[in-house]
């Protein structure tokens, strides 16, 4: 079809979006089924990329520091390849300030994201997840952002995650525990936002918004339409706040893939 004289062809805003864990085609797929289709903003389009290896969970410093390293390495080509943001798909926000150090597209992490977003709608937040393991994730990045007297409390429902499968086919158990969870997160620390501990709960999102008398944060989802909204302002983070290396290394950085 030729284009009318002063029509332009639209060009996709790309989102490059790492999933930490190294995983294949179906278990990238339920990662990205987080964001429904009419969410997506026209003009722009998500992609979740898996780390090509790396820890299996994050539930211990050792797995922490190969997601950091995984996440970083899988994003440091992001602007030359033609991506207009990251968003880094897990709530401990991997790699997070090592990227926004290379990089000058915007870099969004759903940890930082949606601790921010529980402020703009109440005054104490909970954070909600599925096992004790994960609770160093949060207490680095609520202590890199200084959340923690914001912070109510961090629950669990002390159960292992399928970070590949999901809540699919648990849903009866796994909603009615992180809804009796919540409630104590409620009644007992005086939470008034529940944020979800990880993308990978984001099956639960809407069920418990539906059943809760607080708002329930959804961070992957919370993440990406950050990363669309300041695509959009043309905003990226400061680089004198995270300024580039004097001396880079991406080679080395590359060289140390599996």
């Amino acid at each position: 079809m030729q284009l009318a004289v002063d029509e332009k062809p639209v060009v996709e805003k790309r989102i490059k979006v790492i999933v930490p864990i190294p995983m294949d085609a179906t278990g990238v797929a339920n990662r990205a089924s987080q964001l429904p289709v009419n969410l997506i903003a026209p003009g722009f389009k998500p992609e979740f990329v898996a780390v090509e290896w790396g820890a299996a969970f994050g539930d211990s410093y050792h797995n922490m520091l190969l997601m950091d390293w995984t996440v970083f390495q899988a994003g440091i080509d992001a602007e030359n390849e033609g991506y207009s943001a990251v968003v880094i798909d897990t709530v401990s926000d991997s790699g997070l300030r090592a990227l926004r150090s290379r990089l000058s597209i915007p870099v969004l992490g759903p940890g930082e994201c949606a601790f921010h977003m529980a402020m703009t709608l109440g005054k104490k937040f909970c954070v909600l997840t599925m096992w004790d393991e994960w609770f160093p994730l949060y207490e680095k990045t609520l202590t890199e952002y200084g959340f923690w007297p914001r912070c109510a409390s961090l629950r669990s429902i002390k159960t292992r995650p399928d970070v590949a499968e999901l809540l699919a086919g648990k849903e009866e158990v796994i909603f009615a525990k992180l809804k009796a969870e919540a409630e104590a997160a409620i009644a007992e620390d005086g939470a008034d936002v529940i944020v979800l501990g990880s993308t990978t709960m984001h099956q639960s999102a809407r069920w418990l918004a539906d059943n809760l008398p607080i708002p329930v944060i959804n961070p992957g989802l919370i993440a990406y339409k950050q990363a669309e909204l300041l695509v959009q302002l043309g905003l990226s983070h400061s680089k004198k706040a995270f300024p580039f290396p004097e001396v880079g290394n991406d080679a080395g950085i590359r060289k140390g893939s599996a």
